[in-house]
C-alpha cells in the first residue's frame, strides 16, 4: 500500500494550499490537519492492545480519514490554537482542554515512526539563537560579535569596544509577540534589527527588564536566503543595498529589491548541510551575510522558516515542487 502523507498547520496556511495540487498531481495522498479546528472538527481514536497500538483522525466536516499505520511522511508546517465544539468554557476548563488535547494529539503523532519535515522536538531544540551562535562558531562560520544580556553596564562596554556600529535584533520574533495578545492590548506590531544611536545609548538601562540581544554591525555587499529541503540547497541571492529601506534589515517587503539565484562556494555550502543535518532537520532556511569582502557571516537558522516569498521571487527553484517530490519519495520508501 501507497503511504499517505501527514500535514500538520493551520487553516490559513498558503504553502499548504499550494502543495497539495502538487501532491495530486503525482499521484500521492495526504491528509491535513489544521490545529486551528482541531479537536472542534476531527475525531482522534487511538488504542493500545496486547498485540500493539492502533489509530485513526478522521475529518468530520469532508469524512476523511487517516489510519496511523498508513503515514509514511509527516510535513510539520505550522502551529495553532485549538479549537472547541463549546463556545462557553471557563478559563481553567480552557486550559485543561489545551493540555489534554495537545497530550492526545501530539503523543500520537510523534510515536510515528517515519520520516518528518521536520520533527518537532528536532525543530524546538534549533529554535534558540544564542546556541545556533554557538553551534554554528563551532562548525566553522563566521559569525556577528554579539552579547546577550540584561546588564546595561555590559552593553555600554560592549558598545565602546565594537569597532563600528551595534545593532539590537529581537531573538523570538519581530513582531514583538504582536500575534500573541488582542488587538486592543498590541502596542506595538514589530521592530525591525535597528542601528542603535545615541539617544538610545542613554536609554540603555531598559535592558534591565529583560535579555536582548546586541551585535556588531557588519557591512553588507549583499545578503543570502538558504533554503535546505533534505540534502538539495537553494541560494537566493538578496540586493538589499539597492535601496535604502532594506540595507539595515532586508525583511521590508515594500521595497522591489532584486532576489537572484546564486551558487555557494563549496565549503559554504557544506557547513549550511552540516548545520541543519547536525539538528535533525530535513527543512531549513538560514540567513547568511556576504560582506564586500566576500566573506560569509552567518546570521540565523530557521527551522520552520517561510520559503514562499522565494517560490514566487526565483521560481526556477521550484521550492514546492521540491519539497513534494521529497515527502512522495520518503513515503514509498516508507517501511512502517
Amino acid at each position: 500500500m501507497t503511504k499517505k502523507i501527514l500535514i500538520v498547520t493551520h487553516s490559513g496556511d498558503l504553502h499548504a494550499d499550494l502543495i497539495t495540487p502538487i501532491l495530486a498531481a503525482k499521484g500521492g495522498a495526504w491528509f491535513r490537519i489544521d490545529l486551528d479546528t482541531f479537536p472542534r472538527d476531527y475525531e482522534l481514536i487511538q488504542a493500545f492492545q496486547p498485540d500493539g497500538c492502533r489509530g485513526e483522525i478522521r475529518h468530520l466536516p469532508s469524512g476523511a480519514s487517516i489510519d496511523i499505520a498508513d503515514i509514511g511522511a509527516v510535513w510539520a508546517r505550522k502551529t495553532g490554537d485549538f479549537a472547541y465544539r463549546s463556545a462557553d468554557l471557563g478559563p481553567q476548563e480552557l486550559a485543561y482542554a489545551k493540555m489534554e488535547s495537545e497530550q492526545a494529539l501530539f503523543g500520537l503523532l510523534y510515536g510515528l515512526d517515519c520520516y518528518w519535515v521536520s520533527h518537532p522536538l528536532a525543530m524546538r531544540g534549533a529554535m534558540w539563537k544564542g546556541e545556533q551562535l554557538q553551534r554554528a562558531q563551532r562548525l566553522g562560520f563566521r559569525i556577528p560579535t554579539t552579547l546577550l544580556t540584561n546588564s546595561a553596564a555590559q552593553v555600554r562596554q560592549f558598545h565602546a569596544q565594537l569597532p563600528g556600529q551595534m545593532i539590537f535584533k529581537a531573538m523570538s520574533t519581530p513582531t514583538l509577540a504582536a500575534e500573541e495578545v488582542a488587538d486592543a492590548d498590541c502596542v506595538a506590531e514589530g521592530l525591525t534589527t535597528t542601528l542603535i544611536d545615541d539617544d538610545m545609548m542613554e536609554a540603555i538601562d531598559a535592558v534591565a527588564e529583560l535579555p536582548c540581544q546586541f551585535q556588531q554591525y557588519i557591512a553588507k555587499q549583499y545578503e543570502l536566503r538558504v533554503t535546505v529541503i533534505g540534502r538539495r540547497v537553494f541560494a537566493a541571492r538578496i540586493h538589499s543595498q539597492d535601496d535604502s529601506r532594506t540595507t539595515v534589515d532586508c525583511r521590508d517587503m515594500s521595497a522591489p529589491i532584486r532576489y537572484t539565484p546564486t551558487l555557494l562556494p563549496p565549503q559554504i555550502e557544506r557547513l549550511c548541510l552540516e548545520l541543519v543535518t547536525s539538528y535533525g532537520l530535513n527543512y531549513s532556511a538560514l540567513d547568511l551575510i556576504v560582506t564586500p569582502d566576500n566573506e560569509y557571516v552567518f546570521l540565523e537558522n530557521n527551522p520552520a522558516g517561510q520559503f514562499l516569498f522565494i517560490e514566487q521571487l526565483i521560481p526556477e527553484f521550484n521550492l514546492l515542487e521540491t519539497l513534494a517530490d521529497q515527502l512522495l519519495q520518503e513515503a514509498a520508501c516508507s517501511t512502517r
